[in-house]
C-alpha cells in the first residue's frame, strides 16, 4: 500500500494530452470503477483521464501494466497492487482508505474492471460499507468484438475462459450448448485450437467470430462456421499470439410452427397467465416476434371473451 498522502492531499493533479495540460481537481470520495483500454492507448475517456489524475490512489492488477498508460499522460497517482494473489490482504486497507474520505481508483490490466479480474469482492465490499461507488464507462473488450461480429447481440452471455483441461472444458460447453443466446469466451493463442475443436464438437454448426488484438496493430477478425474456423487452427503450423475473444452465435432456430399451431400455443398460454406472459412464452418457443405475437394474442383473446371466432 502506497505511504503516501491519503485523502485527497495530493497536489498534482493534472493530465497531459500531446501539448496540452489540464487540470483535473478532485474527484468526490469513494470507489470509481474506471475502464482502461484493451490495447490501443487512445481509447480511455476524457473523463476516466480527469479521474485518474483526480483520485488520491488507483488500485490496479499490475502497477507495471497501468504505470505505462499514466506515464503517456503525465498522471501522477499513486498505484497500489490489488490482484487476486493480495486480494484478502489489500482489501481492508482499500476500504479503510474509503473510509477515511479517500477518492479511489480501481482498474484492470485493460477493459473494463470486474470482467474478467478480481474487483468484484472489492465493490460488492464497499457497497456493503455504504461507501460510494461509481462507474466510469469506457472500453471492453467483450462488446468491442460483439460489434463487429456481425452476430446477433440482443442477447449474450459472456462466459469468460474455458477450462485449459479438456474435460472441465468439455462439461462447461456442455453446460453453454443449450443457451439461446450469442455467447462470448475469451481464449489464449496457445489453446485457441483445442477450444474450438471441443466448442465445434458441443456446439454443432454455429457462426462464429474469432476477433483477435482487437484494437491493436494486428487486430484480426475472422468469420465462418465453427467446424470450418476449428479445422483451420488446428492445421495452423504458426504460433498464435495474441488475445481472443471468441464470438459465437446461438443455436440454430427449428422451424418454426404454423400459424395453426401458434394459436394453439397462444391459447394454452392465455388460459394459464396474462396476456403479456403468454406472448412471452410463445416468443420463447417460436422465436416469432413479440409484437406480431402480441397483436395476434389480443384478437385471441377478444375471441375468447366475446365467442366470435378469428
Amino acid at each position: 500500500m502506497s505511504t503516501r498522502p491519503g485523502k485527497n492531499e495530493r497536489a498534482e493533479r493534472r493530465y497531459v494530452i500531446g501539448a496540452h495540460t489540464y487540470e483535473a481537481g478532485t474527484i468526490a470520495p469513494g470507489l470509481h470503477v474506471v475502464a482502461t483500454p484493451i490495447g490501443n492507448l487512445a481509447d480511455i475517456s476524457l473523463r476516466a483521464l480527469a479521474t485518474l489524475a483526480g483520485a488520491g490512489l488507483i488500485a490496479c492488477e499490475d502497477t507495471r501494466v497501468t504505470r505505462r498508460l499514466l506515464d503517456r499522460y503525465a498522471i501522477a497517482t499513486p498505484l497500489t497492487a490489488y490482484h487476486d494473489h493480495n486480494a484478502e490482504q489489500a482489501r481492508p486497507k482499500l476500504l479503510e482508505r474509503l473510509r477515511e474520505g479517500a477518492a479511489i481508483a480501481l482498474v484492470s490490466d485493460a477493459g473494463t474492471p470486474l470482467v474478467s479480474d478480481p474487483g468484484f469482492k472489492l465493490v460488492r465490499a464497499a457497497h456493503e460499507a455504504g461507501y460510494p461507488v461509481t462507474a466510469v464507462p469506457g472500453a471492453s473488450a467483450t462488446l468491442a468484438a460483439l460489434s463487429v461480429a456481425g452476430l446477433p447481440t440482443d442477447a449474450f452471455l459472456f462466459a469468460g475462459f474455458l477450462s485449459p483441461k479438456q474435460a472441465a472444458r468439455r462439461a462447461r460447453i456442455a453446460e453453454l450448448a443449450g443457451i439461446p443466446a450469442t455467447l462470448v469466451l475469451f481464449e489464449t493463442g496457445p489453446r485457441i485450437a483445442n477450444a474450438l475443436a471441443d466448442l465445434a464438437a458441443g456446439l454443432g454448426e454455429r457462426e462464429v467470430a474469432l476477433c483477435r488484438e482487437l484494437t491493436k496493430m494486428h487486430e484480426e477478425v475472422r468469420r465462418g462456421e465453427l467446424a470450418a474456423l476449428a479445422q483451420h487452427y488446428a492445421a495452423e503450423t504458426a504460433e498464435i499470439r495474441g488475445e481472443i475473444v471468441v464470438v459465437i452465435g446461438p443455436p440454430r432456430a427449428a422451424a418454426q410452427p404454423s400459424s395453426g399451431d401458434t394459436d394453439a400455443l397462444l391459447r394454452q398460454a392465455l388460459a394459464r397467465v396474462s396476456l403479456k406472459d403468454a406472448v412471452g412464452e410463445v416468443a420463447h418457443v417460436t422465436g416469432y416476434s413479440r409484437r406480431d405475437l402480441y397483436r395476434r394474442a389480443l384478437l385471441l383473446a377478444k375471441e375468447r371473451s366475446d365467442g366470435t371466432p378469428r
